[in-house]
C-alpha cells in the first residue's frame, strides 16, 4: 500500500514539528504549512490523503480554509485542531465539513488514533467522479453542469454536485436520508428532522428533466430513501 500523505497546517512551530515527528514515526509522509494562506493553497492543490487543520492561523483562518476546500475537494478528509475547546467552534467546523476534531493540548496517541479512524472511514467517501452519463445527457461534476443531448445546459450548485456525486458513486443502492445527512451534509442525523434532502432531490429531478411522479434517474425507495438508477456506466 502506498504511504499515506498528511498535510499539517499549524502556525506554532513547536506544535507543528511535534505533530510531524509523530506522524512520520507512525509511518506517514507529511507536508507542512505555517500559515493560512499557504495552507489553503496546498490543501486545494497538493496530493494528500488527509489535512490536520488548526483553526487559529495567520492569514486565512481555519474555518475559511475548511469552507474553501470543501467547495473544491469535497472528498478530502479533514481533522480540525483547536486550542479554544469551545463547543461552538467544533460544531461550526463539523457543519462546514470537518470529519473530526482534536482539542489542544492533546496526547499524541489520541491524535494518531483519530487520524487512523478518519482514514479508515475515507474509502466510504465517494470517488471524485467527473462525468455521470444518464438517459438524455451527461452530468459534468467537474464543471457543475448538466448537458443534454440537444445541447441545452443547466447549472448545478456545489451542494447539488456533492449529492449527485454520492448518489452516482452508490448507484443501484438505496441510500437513507440519515446516510445522506451524514456523508453529504456531514451532520449527525440523530435528532434532526428536516425536509432539505427531499427539496434538493426535487430540484435535481427538475433539472434532470426526471418525472417527479415516475422518476427514472433518481428513484424513491419507499421506507429506505433514494437511489440513482443503475442503468448506465459511470464516467471518470
Amino acid at each position: 500500500m502506498a504511504q499515506r500523505r498528511i498535510l499539517v497546517v499549524e502556525d506554532d512551530a513547536a506544535i507543528r514539528q511535534g505533530i510531524v515527528d509523530a506522524l512520520q514515526f507512525d509511518g506517514y509522509a507529511t507536508l507542512e504549512a505555517a500559515n493560512g494562506d499557504v495552507g489553503l493553497d496546498m490543501a486545494r492543490s497538493v496530493d494528500c490523503d488527509l489535512v490536520l487543520l488548526d483553526l487559529v492561523l495567520p492569514g486565512q483562518d481555519g474555518l475559511s480554509i475548511l469552507r474553501e476546500v470543501r467547495g473544491t475537494r469535497p472528498t478530502l478528509p479533514i481533522i480540525i485542531l483547536t486550542a479554544r475547546g469551545e463547543e461552538q467552534d467544533r460544531v461550526q467546523g463539523l457543519k462546514l465539513g470537518a470529519d473530526d476534531y482534536v482539542v489542544k493540548p492533546f496526547r499524541v496517541a489520541e491524535l494518531l488514533a483519530r487520524v487512523e479512524a478518519v482514514l479508515r472511514r475515507s474509502p466510504e467517501r465517494p470517488a471524485d467522479l467527473k462525468l455521470v452519463p444518464f438517459a438524455g445527457g451527461v452530468i459534468d461534476l467537474a464543471r457543475n453542469e448538466i448537458r443534454f443531448e440537444n445541447n441545452d445546459r443547466c447549472e448545478l450548485s456545489e451542494r447539488e454536485v456533492e449529492l449527485l456525486r454520492y448518489l452516482a458513486c452508490n448507484n443501484g443502492r438505496a441510500i437513507s436520508r440519515d446516510e445522506i445527512l451524514s456523508r453529504v451534509w456531514r451532520l449527525d442525523p440523530i435528532g434532526i428532522a428536516t425536509r432539505t434532502i427531499d427539496m434538493h432531490i426535487a430540484r435535481l429531478r427538475d433539472k434532470l428533466h426526471d418525472d417527479c411522479e415516475n422518476p427514472r434517474i433518481i428513484l424513491t425507495v419507499r421506507g429506505k430513501g433514494y437511489m440513482f438508477a443503475d442503468h448506465r456506466e459511470s464516467g471518470s
